[in-house]
């Protein structure tokens, strides 16, 4: 099927303001755009391409004083099909990890493994490791918190969303991998536009999401904690 996608976001700048947009089409799904504007300014400003350590398209210009506006439309093809799931899928031994993964074992400024190790190995180390294991911690942050966009919080945590049991989906989403990460399962963050085909009718405007991508059996597979289904 066809699907088309894009935004026009408006921002008002008080002085010039140096801007980095990660809006890109993933680079895995290139091949499937059929049909693209380019990335549009208004006012017209230069814009420059390139792409950080974690692979990610990002685009950098400077949004001068007052109104600016970027713009971008395509239409891409998709087969329809739900995220791939595998309940064979085993967990790989941090000793065969490749080199690249291992960084997505390490905690960082959301992901607290050190705050949340003995929990995550108290709740999920008694379960078989593998797919069942990380449907384990989905399903528990998952139940865990509690989702309104009234709880958006920019400096909230993966252990003080634990704490405070609410959130937005990208609390959900720290959390799940700050858990996979204690258990030695290499999990990232994936962000991108939140689906509104074959699920119900949502009124709200079109939104970003936040999930999650976790390394088993070599590769890499999706899970959602906020929504939890594939």
């Amino acid at each position: 099927m066809l699907i088309r996608l894009g935004y026009e976001i408006a921002i008002e700048c008080t002085e010039a303001t140096p801007v980095i947009s990660l809006l890109e089409v993933h680079k895995d799904r290139q091949a499937d755009i059929k049909r693209q504007t380019r990335v549009l300014t208004s006012p017209s400003v230069p814009t420059k391409l390139y792409h950080d350590l974690h692979g990610n398209a990002c685009r950098r210009f400077t949004a001068p004083a007052g109104g600016f506006r970027i713009l971008y439309d395509a239409v891409v093809e998709d087969s329809g099909e739900t995220d791939e799931v595998n309940t064979l899928a085993s967990e790989v031994p941090v000793a065969d990890l490749p080199d690249e993964v291992l960084f997505y074992l390490l905690g960082s400024r959301y992901c607290e493994t050190d705050h949340l190790s003995g929990l995550a190995w108290q709740l999920f180390g008694h379960l078989p490791p593998g797919w069942a294991r990380v449907q384990a911690i989905v399903d528990y942050v998952h139940n865990r918190l509690s989702f309104g966009y009234g709880y958006a919080r920019s400096t909230r945590t993966a252990a003080q969303a634990h704490e405070e049991r609410v959130g937005v989906c990208r609390d959900f989403a720290h959390l799940a991998i700050t858990l996979c990460r204690c258990m030695n399962i290499p999990a990232r963050y994936v962000n991108g536009y939140l689906g509104d085909i074959g699920v119900p009718v949502d009124p709200a405007p079109m939104d970003f999401s936040a999930w999650l991508e976790v390394f088993l059996d070599g590769k890499w597979y999706t899970f959602d904690a906020r929504h939890n289904t594939p």
